[in-house]
């Protein structure tokens, strides 16, 4: 049998795109659950505990480049391993 492998303690800020400063490729191995104003939300792309918000994509939108046009909600945000 493999061991559980121990999960690193979880950023207050994260992303899940490589190229932002904020991503924590060791954090994001794992499953990550994310409730926002007391609703889980499965579409999150990055979030920050301490400032209150998550950026989501915003409906089928494309920016120049081809990804996700993200926007901000803010309010209350909790972030567990599932």
């Amino acid at each position: 049998m493999s061991e559980p492998t121990e999960k690193p303690p979880l950023p207050d800020h994260l992303s899940v795109d490589p190229r932002s400063p904020h991503h924590d490729a060791a954090a994001c191995e794992h499953d990550i659950g994310i409730r926002f104003n007391g609703k889980d939300r499965h579409d999150v792309e990055e979030y920050c505990i301490s400032e209150g918000w998550i950026r989501v994509p915003a409906g089928k939108t494309l920016d120049r480049k081809g990804k996700p046009l993200l926007i901000k909600l803010k309010g209350k945000v909790e972030v567990f391993y599932q």
